[in-house]
């Protein structure tokens, strides 16, 4: 059987001390999200659950991570790094996507 991926971290959320299992990736992105954002893991725990609508704390961190970084993701920082180059152009792409 193929071991988990998966990091066991303990956090202190919205209703007290408890652990999140995530992969590093997303360890990893929350941890730039606190160093950008000024803030403590605890806090940005916290506003995420606070935030959250349905479902439980970790699925919601890491559709947080997602829409944080697809925020900030525009097409000028996307051209700026070379993303897209493999592929059709944005209005072929946007519209093979639909």
């Amino acid at each position: 059987m193929r071991s988990s991926r998966l990091v066991n971290r303990n956090v202190v959320a919205e209703r007290g001390r408890t652990s999140m299992r995530l992969e590093p990736e997303f360890w990893d992105a929350l941890h730039e999200i606190c160093q950008r954002e000024g803030v403590r893991m605890r806090d940005l725990v916290r506003r995420i659950e606070q935030s959250a609508e349905v479902g439980g704390r970790t699925s919601a961190v890491r559709v947080y991570v997602l829409d944080y970084f697809r925020t900030a993701a525009t097409d000028a920082g996307h051209s700026r790094v070379g993303h897209g180059a493999h592929f059709a152009t944005a209005d072929t792409l946007a519209a093979d996507c639909a």
